[in-house]
């Protein structure tokens, strides 16, 4: 499943992800273990992000399904593909978004999964405009939902944008995990539609997290305790450990567009 997170801040724009793929094997007998790769690319740039790239002021993270439809290929492998069709232009984040979502759908619907009822692939993208002074991020899900849909949306609403296996990042943030409230609606026999009210009434256990002022540095840090947080738990707990592998995290701020903080190397036996 994996976790990824985006963060907007008023000095900049913070993704960050882990690098851990599960797959579900099964044995003869019809019972399914997990395996872990820890060195998948969640977190994307695009062109390389090179000085002499028209796309050097946006960049997206990935969580959920890791493996488009029945290619056995992640995300990551399909970008050489994708950059081909990008004009030399600088796009709007909003038509960078459109663009990758069709791409990626269209991938999805080209080698279908027969009966597919998993999670969908969801993309988070952050950019920043040519004309404007705050960064902007727009998720969609494939095949679910392939519409972009634009977070925090306002040009100084500040927020966070995280997913996958969330259960630490819910509990940290918002104060309680997101099943309680279906649990409390299931055995309260309340109405379903009262899941906004209850939201509001636990507004005041939530982390308070001045992101209005938040300098950007100290948004990396949040972003890299999230993960390292999740990380840690699922180490030490009875469950599915799909959240590993190093950290990647960049920023993506007016002036200096896309910028890797942390990112793994590629190293031989001797490097490790």
């Amino acid at each position: 499943m994996s976790l990824g997170i985006v963060i907007k801040g008023p000095e900049g724009l913070v993704l960050a992800a882990d690098s851990r793929v599960t797959l579900g094997t099964k044995t003869p007998e019809g019972d399914i273990f997990h395996v872990n790769f820890d060195n998948a690319t969640k977190l994307l740039s695009f062109n390389g992000s090179t000085s002499d790239s028209s796309n050097t002021h946006i960049g997206a993270v990935t969580y959920g399904q890791a493996i488009i439809g029945r290619t056995n290929r992640t995300v990551h492998s399909f970008l050489p593909e994708f950059e081909s069709t990008l004009p030399n232009d600088r796009l709007p984040v909003s038509d960078f978004a459109t663009r990758l979502s069709d791409f990626y759908l269209d991938q999805w619907n080209k080698n279908p999964l027969p009966n597919y009822k998993g999670p969908s692939i969801t993309f988070v993208v952050g950019g920043y405009n040519v004309d404007e002074h705050f960064g902007r991020t727009f998720l969609f899900e494939i095949p679910s939902s392939p519409e972009i849909q634009e977070r925090n949306s306002g040009p100084d609403q500040f927020g966070l944008t995280w997913g996958g296996q969330r259960e630490f990042v819910d509990r940290i943030v918002q104060g309680y995990d997101e099943n309680v409230l279906d649990i409390l609606i299931g055995t309260l026999k309340l109405d379903p539609m009262l899941k906004s009210n209850l939201k509001t009434m636990l507004q005041p256990v939530s982390m308070q997290i001045p992101l209005q002022m938040l300098p950007l540095q100290d948004c990396v840090d949040l972003a890299i305790f999230f993960l390292r947080t999740t990380i840690n738990g699922q180490r030490l707990t009875v469950g599915l450990r799909g959240v590993g592998g190093p950290i990647e995290v960049a920023t993506i701020t007016r002036g200096e567009g896309f910028k890797f903080v942390q990112r793994k190397q590629i190293l031989g036996e001797g490097d490790r």
